[in-house]
Parts: C-alpha cells; sequence; structure tokens
C-alpha cells in the first residue's frame, strides 16, 4: 500500500507540474498574441491633422471627442492612452500629418502645446495688428475684423501691448475674446490698484490718453512729460495738435502731411477738434497709462524733436517752441537719445516712471498725485 500511495504522490505531482506548464505556456502564449495583435494594432496608418484640440475631461470623454471628429478609437486605445499617461489638454503640437497609430496615442499624451509668439507693439493700432494675427495664425482676416467690431469696447486699446504665446489652432473668435479678457483683466488688476475700483469709461479715458502718449513721446522717460502738456492744453482748451493722432487704423505708419491735416475730418484730428478723440488711436503699454495718470508737474504747452537727439525740447511759451524749431534748421539728425541737460521736472518724470505702481502700497500710490498738477 505504502508503495501505491508514494507511485499516486508521484504522479499527481507530474501531471500537476504538467498542468501548471501548460498553463503557463498558456498565458505566454496568450501574451505573445496580444503583443502581436497590439504591435499590429500601433503600426495601422493614421493621418491628423498636425495641430489638435484635446478637451479637458477624463480619457473616455476625450476618446468620445476624438471619436467625433474621425478617429475611430475604441478600448484599445483607451488602455494605451491610461499605459502611457495623461493626454494634455488645449492645442498640442504633433509635428507630422502621417503617423503609425501608436505614434499619435504616444503624441496625444506626450507632446507640447502648440503655441506661436506674436508681439503687439505699442503704438501700433488694431488694424495692422489683426493682419500680423491672420498672417501668423492662417486666420480669417475679414472675420478677425467682423468679430473684432462687434465685441471691442472702443475701436482700439482694447487688446494691451504685449508679447503673446497663442495656440495655434485657436479659432477667430476664440483668440481675440482671450486677447480681450487678458487685456481687461489687467486694465481691472492695474485700476484696483491705483484707484481702488474699476470703473470701465473712466479708464478707456486714461487709455486714450495713453494711446497718444505712446505716438508722441521719444523715449519712456518722456512720457508723463508729453502728458503734462496733453492735461495743460486741455485745461486752457487748446487743440492738442499733434501729428501722432492722426496715425490711427490704417494710417499708423502713414507720414502726417499738411493735406491730411487738412482733408481729415475723424475725431482724430486734433488740430480741427479740441479734446481727446472718441477713441484710444493705439495698444498702449502700462508706462503709457501710468505716464497718463500721473503726468508730472509742468507749465509744458509745447515740444519738437531735437535733431541732435530724437528726445523732445519742451516750452511753455509759443516763441520758445519757434525758437528751438529754428534751432533744427540745418542740423543733421543724430539721435543720440542722450538729454544735453537734465532738469529738474526731468528728474521727477523719471522718479514717476521708475515707479512700479503694481507694486506699491497706497501710500506710496499717494506719493506719486503729488506730481499731478
Amino acid at each position: 500500500m505504502p508503495e501505491n500511495s508514494e507511485k499516486t504522490t508521484t504522479n499527481k505531482k507530474v501531471n500537476n507540474s504538467i498542468i501548471v506548464s501548460l498553463i503557463i505556456f498558456n498565458i505566454i502564449e496568450m501574451f505573445l498574441i496580444a503583443s502581436i495583435v497590439v504591435l499590429f494594432y500601433v503600426n495601422i496608418p493614421l493621418s491628423s491633422t498636425k495641430v489638435l484640440h484635446i478637451p479637458k475631461g477624463s480619457t473616455n470623454s476625450i476618446i468620445t471627442h476624438l471619436n467625433k471628429t474621425g478617429y475611430e478609437l475604441n478600448i484599445i486605445d483607451k488602455y494605451i492612452i491610461d499605459y502611457l499617461g495623461y493626454p494634455q489638454a488645449g492645442w498640442i503640437d504633433l509635428k507630422s500629418q502621417y503617423m503609425l497609430k501608436g505614434d499619435f496615442l504616444y503624441k496625444i499624451t506626450k507632446s507640447k502645446a502648440a503655441l506661436k509668439t506674436i508681439t503687439l507693439i505699442p503704438g501700433e493700432t488694431s488694424y495692422i495688428f489683426l493682419q500680423q494675427l491672420s498672417k501668423k495664425f492662417n486666420l480669417s482676416h475679414e472675420k478677425l475684423e467682423d468679430i473684432y467690431n462687434k465685441y471691442a469696447y472702443k475701436a482700439d486699446g482694447n487688446i494691451i501691448a504685449d508679447t503673446y504665446s497663442l495656440p495655434y489652432g485657436m479659432k477667430e473668435d476664440h483668440l481675440l475674446f482671450y486677447l480681450f479678457s487678458n487685456t481687461n483683466k489687467q486694465y481691472e488688476e492695474f485700476s484696483k490698484k491705483i484707484f481702488g475700483y474699476y470703473d470701465k469709461k473712466k479708464w478707456y479715458y486714461y487709455i486714450t490718453m495713453a494711446s497718444i502718449i505712446q505716438k508722441e513721446a521719444a523715449s519712456i522717460d518722456e512720457m508723463p512729460l508729453v502728458s503734462s502738456v496733453i492735461y495743460n492744453r486741455l485745461r486752457k482748451g487748446m487743440a492738442l495738435q499733434m501729428d501722432g493722432t492722426l496715425n490711427y487704423g490704417k494710417y499708423s505708419h502713414v507720414k502726417v502731411t499738411a493735406k491730411r491735416i487738412r482733408e481729415d475730418n475723424s475725431s482724430y484730428n486734433t488740430y480741427k477738434n479740441k479734446g481727446l478723440p472718441a477713441n484710444p488711436i493705439s495698444a498702449v503699454s502700462l508706462n503709457a497709462i501710468k505716464a497718463a495718470i500721473f503726468p508730472v508737474k509742468s507749465n509744458y504747452l509745447y515740444f519738437v524733436k531735437d535733431n541732435k537727439t530724437g528726445l523732445h525740447k519742451f516750452t511753455s511759451t509759443y516763441k520758445a517752441h519757434v525758437n528751438n524749431i529754428n534751432a533744427n534748421r540745418g542740423v543733421k539728425k543724430s539721435y543720440t537719445k542722450v538729454k544735453e541737460k537734465e532738469t529738474k521736472i526731468d528728474k521727477e518724470a523719471k522718479k514717476i516712471m521708475k515707479t512700479d505702481v503694481s507694486k506699491q502700497k497706497p501710500s506710496s500710490i499717494k506719493d506719486l498725485w503729488n506730481n499731478v498738477k
């Protein structure tokens, strides 16, 4: 009996070993088959747009979104995506249009955002900037203009001068709404820091003034000086008579001539009209806005560019202004940007522009008001 029992036990062990081996073999076989299937699957050719929008949400919702746009993804794709990571929401750059499905799944989890950089130069008009946006982002200029004209608060100054990194592939309305929203947020924050509140109508009065300063000032340090001339002339009921106001819209880079001054009947013509134009002339920087709110104290009413330095000479009398104009005759333009003599007012203007209002306490901001006449 013991001998038979030992044989039975041995046979059972052998059988169990064979069964285990078969199970392991089957598992390996299934794994190999699955690997071959997956390998075959991920090597299926796929075409896509180079730039792809991935919505926020779960992997399932992303797959559903992609299926609606013709990608035909399934449960296998979900498991592969979950294994690789998680798709980055937003516009992503796939770099190529034709690829294998495996490459596609890898790229939608690992690719970086498809961004393009564009700079709105201080003093540039929306008319020119919309053309630049259209060209750089391959958008419809007509649509951009229609959306801008429909939703912009003013004819210009609705987008702050800055460098923007924007997702390539955004539609015209999304892109402009982003720029409007971003600008309005900065305007609101800056206004609340200075005034304690944000009144859009009042704020755009300063934006209009800042746009003139942006066009006229030859340097940042001159901005509070140009601002003081504007304030002084407005107080006296004098027309501003500034060429920069005629560089609006499509005339952004057009030289202002006597003919233009005679023929232009818009509110931008500050030779014909007293007061500020009805709209800002261009995009502005925060520096120009600061100068519009905090002009330096002066009696200046006139300024003319000095051919030697490229900076302006400011005067409080017309006679002195004419003398400065005559002094330019026969002088070659060198534009050194170095002022020959710095006055007390120049130093005060520099002090204003060095003050970062956004980082100041209310008490420090009040000190700037002491420079406002």
